[in-house]
């Protein structure tokens, strides 16, 4: 760039067909090893110099050498080296506008402490025994996505990780973890096998900004804040100062997770980054950032930054991360951390590349329909937000805020209350449920779409938000009894409603934050997964369980196409507060129709059934009868404060 350009000029250039034209390549970037050398390849468009910077550390000491790289086509600035470098540190000097930064390569592959500097690595090195034997389990009838936190995960000294792999990746390669190690109540994956989980989604592994890699141990912190997003996170890793050592531990902890029997999805967040001066920013300033009409950085993230996905480079940018994931750790799907704010044209393209590449639906992928702001995207750009659900590629889904918050309260209202906490239950909401808000009923084009929650890591959780409007003690460790009944009352409805099942790790068991709404810094101690409470609860776990896998068995909950909506044959309005719906589950199922009924009030109900034989599948106190069920005719009785599913029997 031979004039210097403000910002807001340089917005008007990088959106101009004419940069897109001069400067967009599919050429390789970062560096990779072959036979006998090792290349190196930067795309910084407006740069004037570009040096390389060669060292034998990856925080600390001198570099070993500094190699001028040469100009290249479309941006690029190369360099090759006749050995292979691999274990070798590096970083670049961008010079741009006569400014020097230092940076990381955007596309490094491996880092040194705290992400300083990119290593170059043999990845194939890094592949533990039995690798390229790896592979997903079979896809499950019903899937059930688990979200779980690496460190909170196992941190508890309750879980019966030892020591030195709490909260670590290797914790995750342990199937047999029992409290306190006594062999009787499961724990970590353990536990969620049990349950019935069949996805566990992790929350952000790459490498991100807010933990001091060489600091406190128990330093917490969700980790939505990218600064290397191609990397794992070292906090995580066995020893974050060897470069090899987070990737080898990453692909064990997926392996394991696949012979267990769990698909693994990754938590991304593409939509802004930790800091404004970023590798990216410093590669190519403002390009891959959106920006204000004054030049200045837009917000609508909420974070600070807003990543422009819809300039090419950026969305290839994008496009090659998630490919590498799947590529070289063998990533399941990936959950879009404020997808809203990434345009529609990207997420069908990345959606049809990994069709292109294992089979259509064979990565699940979805996200959040929502910005954390105002967004300033290229005028024209189609965001994937929740209004544009039906312009989205039918396999990519979101999450669904209109059930959370019917059954629960709003999660921007602490005192806001929803079906089970005395809000009112009317049928044609709950049915709204039911359908997954899908096609004429909703913002889904079919129910492959709808992502089914009560909580997540967002938020208070499930237990937090029903203490906070029942008990006035606010007595959030406590096991109320009117709390857990409406607990299970909640995940009776959750469970059945059409769509993709997904819980926040600990709701079974009445997971609770004190009243923390949103503890994404919040000691590990507050955040951790309360073994014990597990252990205390666990008739509400049982509960979950029961449901889980009686979802397993009824076709017409399974059905994610756009012809399951119509499966709802009737829906009735019972009481004030009790309704019930009729579903359809066709040939395949033991029970031809399902009759899903909930009662919100603090008095029984009587139903009138329809004709035939009803098999009781659950109740208000288990949700295991269909092992052995009752059956009856006629009426049935709703308990206080719980729910009812009953299957008919076929003649």
């Amino acid at each position: 760039m031979e004039t210097q350009m403000t910002p807001a000029q340089l917005k008007r250039w990088f959106d101009s067909p004419e940069f897109e034209r001069q400067y967009h390549t599919e050429a390789p970037l970062g560096a990779w090893l072959e036979e006998n050398g090792t290349h190196f390849a930067l795309w910084a468009p407006t740069a004037q110099s570009v040096q390389l910077n060669l060292y034998v550390s990856g925080h600390e000491g001198e570099a070993l050498r500094r190699v001028a790289m040469r100009k290249g086509d479309k941006g690029l600035w190369l360099h090759d080296e006749y050995s292979r470098l691999a274990g070798v540190y590096y970083d670049y000097d961008v010079t741009v506008n006569g400014k020097t930064y230092r940076t990381m390569d955007p596309y490094a592959k491996a880092c040194g402490l705290n992400g300083q500097r990119g290593m170059v690595v043999d990845l194939p090195a890094t592949d533990p025994e039995g690798w390229q034997r790896d592979a997903a389990p079979a896809k499950p009838n019903e899937d059930i996505i688990y979200e779980i936190h690496v460190k909170d995960f196992s941190w508890d000294p309750h879980s019966g990780v030892p020591e030195k792999l709490r909260g670590k990746f290797a914790a995750l390669t342990l199937s047999d973890t029992t409290l306190d190690g006594k062999g009787e109540c499961p724990t970590c994956l353990n536990h969620a096998m049990h349950l019935g989980a069949t996805h566990i989604q992790l929350m952000p592994v790459y490498d991100y900004g807010s933990v001091d890699e060489a600091g406190d141990p128990d330093a917490f912190n969700w980790g939505y804040d990218p600064v290397n997003y191609n990397i794992p996170e070292g906090s995580y890793a066995s020893d974050p100062a060897r470069g090899e050592a987070r990737i080898r531990e990453m692909k064990e902890a997926v392996m394991a997770m696949h012979k267990q029997g769990f698909r693994v999805i990754m938590d991304v967040v593409y939509n802004h980054t930790y800091e404004l001066e970023s590798c990216l920013f410093k590669v190519a300033p403002w390009y891959f950032y959106r920006q204000k009409e004054d030049g200045s950085a837009s917000n609508g993230s909420g974070c600070g930054t807003e990543i422009a996905s819809e300039r090419s480079m950026c969305a290839r940018y994008i496009l090659d991360s998630i490919l590498y994931w799947t590529e070289e750790y063998h990533i399941d799907g990936f959950r879009f951390d404020l997808m809203g704010m990434l345009d529609v044209p990207l997420m069908n393209r990345i959606q049809q590349e990994l069709d292109k590449r294992y089979g259509a639906g064979e990565k699940l992928l979805y996200g959040e329909p929502w910005s954390g702001g105002e967004c300033r995207p290229v005028p024209g750009t189609q965001l994937a937000h929740k209004g544009n659900m039906k312009k989205l590629n039918p396999l990519i889904g979101a999450f669904c805020d209109n059930t959370r918050d019917a059954v629960k309260g709003s999660v921007m209202d602490e005192e806001s209350k929803g079906f089970v906490n005395g809000g009112g239950l009317w049928a044609d909401r709950l049915a709204g449920c039911v359908r997954a808000w899908a096609g004429s009923y909703g913002d889904f084009a079919l129910p492959y779409q709808t992502i089914t929650y009560l909580s997540s890591h967002d938020d208070w959780t499930l237990w937090d938000k029903l203490i906070c409007t029942m008990d006035e003690s606010r007595s959030f460790a406590g096991s109320d009894p009117r709390v857990i009944q409406a607990n299970k009352l909640a995940f009776a409805m959750l469970a059945c409603c059409q769509g993709h099942l997904f819980m926040l790790s600990g709701e079974e068991f009445g997971r609770t934050k004190q009243g923390v709404k949103n503890s994404y810094k919040s000691p590990v101690a507050l955040n951790r997964m309360d073994w014990q409470r597990c252990h205390e609860n666990r008739e509400l776990v049982d509960y979950y369980r029961g449901l889980i896998a009686l979802r397993q068995r009824l076709t017409g909950l399974q059905d994610k196409t756009a012809a399951a909506p119509q499966r709802v044959l009737d829906v009735c309005q019972v009481t004030q507060d009790a309704a019930a719906i009729r579903l359809d589950n066709g040939k395949d199922c033991a029970w031809a129709e399902a009759l899903m009924c909930f009662n919100a009030s603090h008095q029984e109900v009587t139903l009138n059934l329809p004709q035939g034989s009803w098999a009781i599948l659950a109740d208000g106190e288990s949700s295991l009868l269909w092992q052995k069920p009752q059956t009856i005719t006629g009426q049935a009785t709703i308990q206080p404060m719980a729910a009812l599913i009953l299957g008919q029997v076929k003649a």
